[in-house]
């Protein structure tokens, strides 16, 4: 543990290092987060696959690496962190990611990501639910029926970039001409793995640095997974998503996000269960899980209605996200719920 140089009390100097964590931390991100959407982009274009495929696979994996890692680490002794850093990561990337980016940015999306993976990350958001409130505990069956899931997945998108590829070849020279220095696909794999590297350390300084405050505060562990962890194992998420939108590559924008929270459910939340049972925090869903259905619904219901997701709307799942972070402290404090 990055925290175990500076186990002393609380005082000058511990929050001195913290800050100094937190700043590592975000610089670290906002290199990963621009190495890692060069490296995917030039990739799409060496080998013709629609950058749309790469944020759906490449960039949703290794942006979604941070999460995995304190997921799995927190599975067998906190797993009410483990459950919460789930729910609360995908909230964050569906209202506070795509919220921000939207602003920056209204961002089109694809027919065939509507046709396909939008349904696809709903149906596994329900079925998610289904298996978690059947008894109370997401089993090691369960979680490897999860990651038997996220191969198919994987399998499937492979299958739709081969499929696709004559008409990619055709359609990339308009669709990625946006000035972008040529990559060999050896660097664009440099970049990419560079990126996820960063990407994690970035993360690992903030979550360990916060959660560390969090935990002297008292609060709960699914609170921290819900609000503070969530948020810093998102941050990847956030930092791909703005170099994805400023380099004007919408679809891996929103591609990445949706990615993310199908591999958040799948193969995070399967990985945890196989490695180990994880049992459901009472009134879990009562909230939680109904809140990242909500915001899941209202995500899909924008992308249907326009097949874009304007400034405006941006500003509303910003909004929700904000709201469900409220309502979550209101009930830390005992207030409602």
């Amino acid at each position: 543990m990055i925290l175990g140089f500076f186990n002393v009390p609380l005082g000058e100097f511990y929050l001195i290092a913290l800050i100094a964590l937190i700043v590592g931390g975000f610089l670290a991100l906002g290199a990963g987060g621009k190495y890692l959407t060069q490296g995917a982009v030039g990739i799409s274009k060496n080998l013709s696959i629609d950058p749309l495929i790469v944020g759906l696979t490449v960039v949703s994996v290794a942006t979604s690496m941070p999460e995995f890692s304190t997921t799995l680490t927190a599975a067998e002794e906190f797993p009410g962190l483990a459950m919460g850093n789930i729910l609360g990561s995908n909230i964050a990337n569906t209202g506070l990611i795509l919220g921000v980016a939207a602003l920056l940015m209204s961002l089109k999306v694809k027919l065939r990501l509507i046709k396909r993976e939008v349904p696809f990350l709903v149906f596994i958001t329900i079925l998610f639910g289904v298996l978690v409130r059947t008894d109370g505990v997401l089993s090691r069956f369960e979680g490897v029926l999860l990651l038997a899931t996220t191969v198919g997945y994987l399998f499937y998108i492979i299958l739709i970039a081969r499929s696709e590829r004559a008409m990619i070849t055709e359609t990339l020279s308009s669709e990625l001409e946006d000035g972008s220095v040529e990559l060999s696909s050896g660097k664009a794999c440099v970049l990419i793995l560079s990126g996820a590297v960063l990407l994690m350390l970035g993360a690992e300084l903030l979550v360990q640095s916060s959660v560390e405050v969090a935990t002297r505060l008292g609060v709960s562990e699914v609170f921290i997974g819900l609000t503070v962890l969530a948020l810093g194992t998102s941050l990847p998420e956030l930092a791909a998503s703005i170099a994805a939108v400023r380099a004007g590559q919408g679809d891996l924008c929103v591609g990445n996000i949706i990615g993310s929270n199908i591999f958040n459910l799948l193969l995070i939340g399967g990985g945890a269960a196989a490695y180990t049972s994880l049992p459901i925090t009472p009134g879990l869903l009562d909230f939680e899980f109904i809140a990242l259905l909500l915001i899941t619904f209202f995500f899909s219901a924008l992308i249907y209605t326009g097949r874009t997701i304007t400034r405006t709307e941006g500003g509303l799942l910003l909004l929700m996200y904000f709201v469900f972070i409220a309502l979550a402290f209101l009930k830390q404090l005992g207030i409602i719920f």
